[in-house]
């Protein structure tokens, strides 16, 4: 594993929790029986299946797009391409084509979770190591790691802020923590019983959850008032 050039500490805090306000639910879809990651690329919502990629309208709910692509953990879209963990490596795809024009190695070899775009750089959680990676698009190369108290789902960035799902047992939240300290400054609690397997922003006021094997993907309203500022 490539060194890293920074480190946080481990998070110290627990902000308190309120509840998660669900808008929606999408899905099941027909043949996908998991949702691992989950993106946003300005029109559709974007869900690894398994074996495939399919993007969703988010008004209407109907499937748009399907590609044969590999996916049991994260997803994201840099604005041209979109990125997915397909065990140990990142694909880097054409979603107008399916292909594959690149393929990097993922930091966990395997036991990654959460994969976002941000600033040029993709994070990729690490589910049971409790650990956000930011590394190189390029090479894979591991820039800095961000710890976490609770297990890494989907990983997300807003408007300067950094949010990260977990998922442990029955217990599912969306936290919004400190991309330098690591320390939780927000938490929404999910419903007992439904869990976030990935994350994304739609840029404005919904997070787009994965409901692992519930075969669905969530909207959840994102809190207003938050101005995450720059890194």
């Amino acid at each position: 594993m490539t060194q890293t050039r920074g480190r946080t500490g481990a998070t110290k805090t627990q902000a308190p929790a309120r509840p998660a306000e669900i808008v929606r639910e999408y899905g099941p879809f027909a043949g996908a029986t998991n949702i691992h990651g989950v993106t946003h690329d300005g029109h559709h919502v974007w869900a690894a299946t398994g074996s495939k990629l399919v993007a969703f309208d988010p008004d209407s709910g109907e499937l748009a797009r399907t590609l044969d692509r590999t996916g049991d953990a994260g997803t994201a879209f840099d604005g041209t391409f979109l990125y997915q963990i397909a065990e140990s490596r990142i694909d880097k795809i054409d979603p107008a084509t399916g292909e594959v024009v690149a393929s990097i190695p993922a930091p966990g070899h395997g036991g990654d979770s959460g994969l976002a775009w941000a600033e040029g750089s993709l994070w990729v959680g690490q589910y049971r190591d409790r650990k956000i990676h930011q590394i190189d698009p390029a090479t894979g190369s591991i820039v800095r790691t961000i710890e976490s108290n609770r297990f890494v789902t989907g990983v997300t960035w807003v408007d300067g802020e950094l949010w990260h799902g977990t998922w442990e047992g029955d217990e599912s939240d969306l936290r919004r923590i400190n991309p330098q300290s690591g320390a939780v400054l927000e938490r929404l609690e999910m419903p007992r019983g439904i869990g976030v397997s990935g994350l994304e922003s739609d840029g404005a006021n919904l997070f787009y959850c994965g409901g692992g094997s519930s075969g669905k993907v969530r909207a959840v309203r994102r809190p207003k008032g938050q101005q995450g500022g720059k890194r």
